[in-house]
């Protein structure tokens, strides 16, 4: 994209932390020094179940990087690959194919181990309780049922949940639509937002739902914008969240000193703008930095389309946002945020996207300006604004979170 001098503020982007020059021992130096419990081999015995829980597809978090490891070390312990069972945390997002396992944990760790795709709809879920915010909790069952739990993931910015990472590993990865839904709709909260944790029912919510079974070690890495493994931290699920949230906010906090007309941004390529469900969190940095009634161009190329079908039905459904509004705080549905977050976002900017969604739903369900490419989008912008106003540009969205800082003008 080509941004004329006299109108660009600046490109935002997180600090420039280099990758650790060899991850797998970065992975053995977290496992041999874990964080407020004992090593991995101390809490096994032979013949134990042992489940594992790792991302899904719609995450860039590179989970072979920490599953062979914890294997092998397993395998050391007298756990068989028999009584292990990999479970891939997809929460209400769509189903993974079992075929799809090898590319995430690694073809030969598939094989010598049972996987387990998780679904929201499953039958069979484990009920272990419910939190003090009214979370009815069910969960998967082979992570119920076995005798030692592990949970692994990356940290990263979360957009109500404020963060991603430890405990978010159990609610909602692995447990039911109807957990899932109570606790995202306090999404409505204004302490459920990005980057932060202090008082966020949807995070408190998360935390007590993993301490009903006891989550017995937590492997998370942080990763850079370029998704390089920069910090690996393992051990107690709590430490490890914030230990990693302590980097996530020196690495990607960025403070901005002005609001421009026109925000460029991309979520930061795939899996972040597999969909314009997973894309949304692009837009939600942007609109820390764009003035009232600014442009925001974003540019995903949402390979797989718009994602969730509630999404797409409240986009139908509801013209306004405050007719939105009022059914979110009437009847939540897990989806159906990403609508209300979308005609929110709405409210305060226009948005130009640049994808391969058609024209049929980008325009004419989800409220877009449409255009092919980015400096056609840049330029639509200048005359949605009737000036070629001030541009920042936010490459790596869905990572980065930009800081307005106040000014004397408010």
């Amino acid at each position: 994209m080509r941004v004329p001098d006299e109108n660009l503020l600046g490109v935002i982007d997180s600090r420039k932390t280099p990758a650790v020059p060899n991850v797998q021992e970065e992975v053995q130096r977290a496992l041999d020094n874990p964080l407020g419990t004992t090593r991995l081999e101390g809490l096994l015995k032979p013949g134990e179940r042992v489940c594992i829980v790792v991302d899904d597809k719609t995450r860039p978090t590179p989970s072979h990087l920490m599953v062979r490891p914890l294997l092998d070390r397993l395998e050391r312990a007298g756990v068989k690959g028999p009584d292990i069972t990999i479970v891939f945390g997809c929460g209400t997002h769509k189903t993974m194919q079992p075929d799809e396992a090898g590319s995430l944990i690694g073809e030969d760790c598939a094989r010598s181990v049972m996987t387990n795709v998780h679904d929201a709809a499953a039958p069979n879920m484990v009920d272990i309780g419910e939190t003090s915010f009214g979370t009815k909790v069910k969960i998967n069952k082979a992570f119920a049922e076995a005798d030692v739990r592990i949970l692994t993931g990356d940290v990263e910015l979360h957009y109500f949940a404020g963060y991603g990472g430890g405990r978010k590993s159990v609610l909602p990865a692995i447990t039911d639509a109807q957990s899932n839904q109570h606790n995202h709709a306090f999404l409505l909260d204004p302490r459920a937002r990005t980057g932060n944790l202090q008082g966020n029912p949807v995070h408190l919510d998360m935390v007590e739902a993993a301490h009903l079974l006891k989550v017995d070690f937590t492997v998370n890495l942080v990763s850079n914008s370029c998704n390089q493994v920069v910090r690996v931290f393992a051990g107690d699920m709590d430490r490890v969240l914030q230990e990693g949230v302590n980097l996530i906010d020196a690495m990607f906090k960025v403070p901005v000193e002005s609001a421009a007309d026109v925000v460029v941004v991309s979520p930061g390529g795939y899996p972040s703008d597999i969909d314009l469900y997973q894309a949304y969190k692009g837009v939600d940095s942007a609109l820390n930095i764009v003035k009232e009634g600014g442009v925001i161009v974003l540019v995903a190329e949402c390979i797989e389309g718009y994602g969730h079908n509630a999404f797409y039905d409240w986009m139908l459904r509801y013209k306004t946002f405050d007719e939105m509004q009022k059914e979110v705080k009437r009847g939540f549905v897990l989806g159906g945020h990403k609508a209300y977050y979308l005609m929110k976002a709405l409210e305060k900017a226009r948005i130009v996207l640049v994808s391969t969604l058609p024209d049929y739903y980008a325009s004419g369900v989800f409220h877009l300006r449409t255009a092919k490419t980015a400096n056609t989008a840049l330029n639509m912008a200048f005359r949605i604004l009737n000036k070629k106003g001030k541009v920042l540009v936010l490459p790596h969205g869905s990572t980065t979170l930009p800081i307005l800082q106040k000014t004397s003008e408010g």
